[in-house]
């Protein structure tokens, strides 16, 4: 997603775009981390009592997709419970793929949140049975299905992040975060689809559309939008088409996508999941994370996707959630501009963990000001510079210069929207060599981490929580998006993790907790993640609405009314 302070500058210029692996003590500490997220959420007392899947004694049954699924519902099951049935022998690999294949088979034509499935998914699935077989299971992603954004480098795949220019040829290669999905057994069951070049091309765009993938659509309700850049990714797990996804964000395209398609997703501590291979806006700020319908999942995603030699932190035990939540201290930032629905839902989100033994005092971070001015114009130069090193190993446009050319000529690049107005931009921002530049980034990062650090140091908190997102908004090509959503950006610009979890809703619509903590604190933020997730029971499945009878009070207030 594009930053606030890019989507802020259509109303004040126009010569700017018009809009807008760790150590082995660190890999333990998460793997318990967890593991005892596992212990909890399986309890009698989480939330899995309500949909628990009990494993079948006996052999795997004779009809793989409807037998192995019988007492599974794909919207609620975990990892953990998946792999209970998978060491019972009532379930494979293979069975689970299917039944995802099947998903997507039938559900995605009315979303397009999947570009495309991985002809090899069903043999990597039948190498998992076979493990399973042998008892050799890699770890508790083995024979997982996991859907990839569509930016991210994928051995065999088309990795178009969207764009025709780069829909020719497959990478040759995996990026690092894929092969350590690989390396943990996970079945990569094919692509989502994403805003083209994860909202970095036009002033005015409409997040979910690509030239590549077409619109994709919010299954809640199809006529509004799925925010994002990871917007397939998001759309798909709230279709329940994968057990788990991979985003990518640099300010926003994790959370947002997950809060408006009533998700979990982690936008880790900067440098824990490696940015090799993926697409780049900014190499100071992006970082890929999971995605999932529950946290327990993130979790154990996040521990087999990691860099080695990078910590995640000390985690609190999360068993403790189901008796109480006292000591936790929380900071609510409430952001009014979002509207008056989504302050009842944090009203009413600080109510229930206050309840549960919490303490909730109201915060505003500061320098939010100035983080919106400097961050801008900051990604212009990141963006030219880091692009045209991941163009110069790719087939299609080599630079920048290049790409822009490409977007101008082709008319199948401008069925939405027209615009590379970010592309000029960049192509005239100074360079990263530049010492003004260099100055601004630092006051960036400083203010950005000093804003997260002296806000909670002065409350003593666990973590800062904030609306993630809006209700989503009507989709319109011509109007494009309606994303001024600052929450995210403290966390984005400091390179410190965030985690939104779902919250409630505004009717149909779903909205998100974000939380929000220090460096490489991802495994705390992971355990208090579990505990507010406990206690919101907000999560609910969609009914792929063809629309809303009436707008939102957001919609009206922001003037998106048709």
């Amino acid at each position: 997603m594009r930053p606030l302070s890019a989507r802020k500058s259509a109303a004040s210029s126009s010569a700017t775009p018009h809009t807008t692996r760790p150590g082995t003590r660190a890999a333990a500490t998460l793997a318990v981390s967890a593991l005892l997220i596992t212990s909890w959420w399986t309890s009698p007392a989480g939330p899995a009592h309500a949909s628990e899947v009990r494993p079948a004694a006996g052999p795997s049954p004779a009809s793989p997709a409807a037998g192995e699924l019988r007492g599974i519902d794909l919207n609620t099951v975990t990892i953990p419970q998946l792999q209970a049935r998978m060491a019972s022998g009532s379930l494979t690999p293979s069975g689970l793929t299917r039944a995802y294949l099947k998903r997507i088979a039938e559900i995605d034509p009315k979303i397009h949140a999947v570009l495309r499935t991985d002809p090899t998914a069903l043999q990597q699935a039948a190498r998992s049975d076979a493990r399973h077989r042998r008892g050799a299971v890699l770890g508790p992603l083995d024979g997982i299905p996991v859907l990839i954004k569509d930016n991210v480098d994928t051995k065999g795949l088309l990795s178009t992040a969207g764009s025709l220019a780069l829909a020719t040829a497959a990478p040759h290669k995996d990026a690092p975060l894929v092969t350590r999905l690989r390396e943990a057994g996970a079945v990569i069951l094919g692509k989502t689809n994403l805003s083209e070049w994860a909202n970095f091309r036009a002033a005015k765009p409409t997040s979910g559309w690509s030239a590549v993938g077409g619109q994709t659509h919010n299954p809640y309700v199809l006529d509004r939008n799925p925010c994002g850049s990871s917007a397939g990714s998001g759309a798909a797990l709230a279709a329940s088409l994968a057990q788990v996804a991979i985003g990518t964000e640099t300010d926003g395209s994790i959370v947002c996508p997950a809060g408006m398609n009533g998700v979990v997703g982690l936008k880790p501590t900067l440098g824990v999941v490696s940015g090799r291979g993926v697409v780049p806006i900014s190499a100071e700020q992006d970082t890929a994370g999971p995605m999932a319908r529950n946290v327990v999942d993130v979790a154990l995603t996040l521990a087999a996707m990691r860099e080695k030699g990078h910590v995640t932190g000390e985690s609190a035990a999360p068993g403790a959630a189901s008796a109480s939540m006292r000591g936790r201290r929380i900071g609510l930032w409430r952001l009014p501009s979002l509207g008056k629905d989504v302050d009842q839902v944090m009203t009413a989100a600080a109510q229930r963990l206050r309840s549960a033994g919490a303490t909730v005092v109201e915060v505003t971070p500061p320098y939010q000001d100035r983080l919106a001015e400097l961050e801008f114009p900051a990604l212009l130069s990141e963006f030219h510079r880091d692009i045209d090193a991941y163009l110069a190993g790719r087939r299609g446009p080599k630079n920048l210069a290049e790409l822009t050319a490409f977007h101008r000529a082709n008319p199948a690049e401008q069925t939405c929207f027209a615009g590379v107005e970010l592309f000029e931009s960049a192509l005239t921002a100074p360079p990263t060599t530049d010492p003004q530049y260099r100055a601004a980034r630092a006051e960036l990062t400083r203010l950005a981490r000093k804003s997260i650090d002296e806000t909670m140091a002065a409350h003593r908190l666990d973590a800062i929580a904030a609306p993630t997102n809006p209700p989503a908004w009507t989709t319109d090509c011509a109007r494009g998006d309606n994303d001024v959503i600052p929450s995210s950006t403290p966390a984005a610009v400091a390179g410190y993790p965030s985690l939104s979890v779902p919250a409630g809703s505004v009717g149909e619509l779903p909205v998100g907790l974000l939380l929000m903590s220090g460096k490489h604190k991802d495994g705390a933020l992971l355990s208090l993640g579990a505990e507010v997730e406990q206690r919101l029971r907000a999560w609910r499945a969609p009914r792929y609405l063809p629309t809303l009878p009436t707008p939102t009070a957001y919609e009206e207030l922001h003037g998106t009314v048709h």
